[in-house]
């Protein structure tokens, strides 16, 4: 152990000066081996397990030979050489400089980041930069034996950037089971630690009833450390796209734009396009800019190409600030409605909010609570509305409201574990309205309220571990003011559960509020299992003074005494969850009804929900809906996926929408195959069939890491 010791504190002696002179500044180089010795004054000799470590390299063979005039280490193998964790190069024989940048390495078999495979004949290292392998074959796959991978890639000589990060392929050739698919003489693909580098992304096949088959290229293009722009060509027998993508991130944000341009075969007489996009920034004094738009040339463009299954596009700005005790929003919106039962001149397509709520705490307790909030919409016709049976398809009503409030709240702690919470307020509004004769063109009333909230929660702990919590509750409130002569246009849809049982107003906007003396009553129950079982129930309704003849009949809120909410949630150990709630009649009818069910459990990932809704003219619903859908992905084996989904119209007896995928993905490859079909037809829609293939060979760029179990040798 001593000499051994002795020979490698000669070894970096002797060599020590060479390479100051070599590399000033660098650490030498270090060889350790079992044996060593000099052949005249010049030369090392080290044989058994020798080592030669510089820097982040480190290189292992049976015999080194080490020049001092000249500087070279021949080595004999097997030899294997890596350079920190991302590359390893295993070889026959190797000459190579003193720190391992130069040099020539014969049968040489290189890996990078674990995943790619480059053999070759010959590679030789220049500046420590370069790689370049002679006659060269490139593969992710698991090779077995002598039999050919799955795929490869083989060339007449390959150059390994590892600044650039880069792979240039001359005279390529791929090949699939042993099998040419194809030759190109220059190939440029980027290393397994690449994430982002100009050059085209995995293509796709895609076979559409409507647009025929085509074939999607994707292009990026790199613009800067912070920019990027993706081009992809869509050319089918019925279409000719370009799709597109720009992204830039900043020191206190981003953004990102997408989009498409057609020209094709369905609508011949027009460019057909659409963009989107959205951007985030955080701004000084804790305020933060946010903004997403959305245009299209035709109403059935985005349903056509299946870039969005959205009915309405939203453009919208947004300023907002959130802190401990103050919340501030502005905003201005454009909506844009791609339904056929819709006109967008008609309906609040400019709409204007800003809110602004601040909490002062008192010294004598509780919270002071002030509030302010603005609300605009206007619509692009100009017609004006004339009498209370006015068509309002052709209504051109533009209203401004404004909301000023004031609050005073506490709670307390009573005797037996009550616990009581009080608010008392006061809320005014004015409203203005343009292209109305039926309404006055400004209304303004002052609506005081209070409310009393009591709960008293019971809790029991078994043995076991079991917790049970029983609490019932139940709310006093009452709000003055007789109403304000107002159209309701932004509370048209009015929902009744859990979440606003004890609300002071269930109405989600203050167009329309709740007045009078009125009372809610229920109770909350929660188990929690420290096995995995939890359940949570709740039944509630609500009680009133006078009818409610603001609420619509299938809003469960109509009358002196609402439906009864039923709303619970079931969690296993076994990764099952369901939840559901019910809106019942007096006589136990349902008037509204959701279910979701959920399964995650090892291999399988299922879903599905179901939804009921009463017909309700009032909600522009002169029928029933009854929908049922499904979204299921099971893991067939290690490599294998499937995905199933599906949605169904209970009412109409006929699907709306299905679609079916496999996924394959294994050390080397990702194989995607889906169908999909959209039953639904329209006056500016068709039913459609897409059919999508997809093939991306692993270990080219760092994302394709991880993935489907490696297949194995028999």
């Amino acid at each position: 152990m001593i000499r051994h010791l002795i020979l490698v504190l000669m070894l970096t002696l002797m060599t020590l000066p060479a390479l100051a002179r070599a590399q000033d500044g660098d650490d030498p180089a270090m060889l350790v081996a079992d044996r060593v010795w000099l052949e005249g004054r010049d030369r090392v000799v080290a044989q058994g397990s020798v080592e030669v470590l510089h820097g982040d390299a480190r290189l292992r063979a049976s015999r080194v030979s080490y020049d001092r005039e000249s500087e070279q280490l021949l080595i004999e193998g097997p030899i294997v050489l890596t350079r920190g964790t991302d590359q390893v190069v295993i070889a026959d024989a190797a000459e190579l400089d003193r720190d391992l940048r130069n040099g020539m390495i014969r049968g040489a078999r290189m890996v990078l980041d674990q995943q790619l495979q480059l053999a070759a004949a010959r590679l030789d290292r220049v500046e420590g930069r370069y790689s370049q392998l002679t006659r060269a074959t490139v593969s992710s796959c698991k090779v077995c034996g002598t039999r050919p991978p799955l795929w490869q890639i083989k060339a007449r000589r390959v150059i390994h950037d590892q600044e650039e990060k880069q792979l240039y392929f001359d005279d390529a050739r791929l090949e699939v089971m042993g099998t040419p698919i194809f030759w190109l003489p220059r190939l440029r693909l980027p290393d397994p630690s690449q994430t982002r580098a100009t050059g085209f992304l995995i293509p796709s096949i895609r076979r559409n009833s409507q647009l025929g088959t085509g074939i999607k290229l994707p292009y990026f293009i790199r613009i800067g450390d912070h920019r990027d722009l993706t081009l992809t060509p869509y050319v089918a027998t019925r279409t000719t796209t370009l799709e597109w993508r720009y992204r830039q991130a900043f020191v206190n944000g981003g953004i990102s734009f997408s989009g498409a341009i057609s020209k094709d075969e369905l609508k011949p007489a027009i460019t057909r396009a659409y963009v989107e996009g959205e951007g985030h920034f955080d701004l000084r004094r804790d305020f933060k800019l946010d903004f997403r738009l959305a245009a299209v040339s035709d109403d059935a463009y985005v349903t056509d190409y299946g870039y969005s299954d959205a009915d309405r596009l939203e453009s919208e700005v947004t300023l907002s600030r959130v802190r401990r005790d103050e919340y501030f929003s502005a905003g201005l919106a454009n909506f844009h409605s791609l339904r056929v039962t819709e006109d967008n001149a008609t309906i609040p397509s400019i709409v204007a909010d800003m809110t602004y709520e601040r909490r002062i705490f008192p010294r004598f307790g509780g919270e002071l609570r002030l509030t302010a909030d603005q609300h605009s919409h206007l619509r692009y016709s100009n017609l004006n509305v004339d009498g209370p049976d006015a068509d309002l398809i052709t209504d051109g009503r533009d209203v401004t409201r404004l909301s000023v409030g004031a609050s005073l709240r506490n709670g307390w702690t009573l005797p037996f574990g009550l616990r009581a919470d009080g608010m008392i307020g006061v809320v005014a509004d004015s409203f203005r309205t343009a292209q109305d004769a039926a309404l006055p063109a400004s209304d303004s009333e002052i609506s005081p309220s209070a409310a009393l909230t009591l709960r008293w929660p019971w809790v029991r702990h078994s043995l076991n571990g079991v917790s049970e919590v029983i609490e019932p509750i139940a709310m006093v409130a009452w709000t003055g003011g007789d109403g304000l002569a107002v159209a309701n246009d932004e509370s048209t849809r009015v929902e009744f559960d859990e979440g606003n049982l004890l609300s002071l107003s269930r109405f989600p906007a203050p167009d329309r509020r709740e007045r009078g003396l009125r009372a809610a009553v229920g109770i909350n129950w929660t188990r929690i299992d420290p096995t995995g079982w939890d359940s949570r129930l709740t039944l509630g309704t609500v009680l009133r003074k006078q009818s409610a003849l603001t609420f619509t009949n299938s809003s469960g809120l109509s009358g002196t005494t609402s439906d009864l909410l039923v709303a619970g949630q079931i969690r296993t150990a076994a990764g099952l969850t369901v939840t559901a709630r019910g809106l019942f009649d007096h006589s136990l009818k349902v008037n509204k009804a959701e279910a979701k069910a959920s399964w995650v459990a090892g291999r399988y990932d299922l879903s599905a929900s179901y939804v009921w809704l009463t017909a309700d003219l009032a909600e522009d619903r002169p029928t029933s809906i009854s929908e049922w859908a499904f979204d299921t992905s099971v893991d067939l084996n290690p490599n294998w996926r499937g995905t199933l989904y599906g949605r169904y119209d209970i009412v109409a007896d006929e699907p709306i929408s299905a679609g079916l995928g496999l996924v394959y993905s294994n050390e080397c490859v990702d194989v995607t195959l889906s169908a999909s079909r959209r039953f639904t037809s329209s006056t500016i829609v068709t039913p459609a069939t897409d059919f999508s293939f997809t093939i991306g060979l692993r270990g080219f760029s760092a994302r394709t890491s991880g993935g489907g179990a490696s297949r194995s040798c028999r």
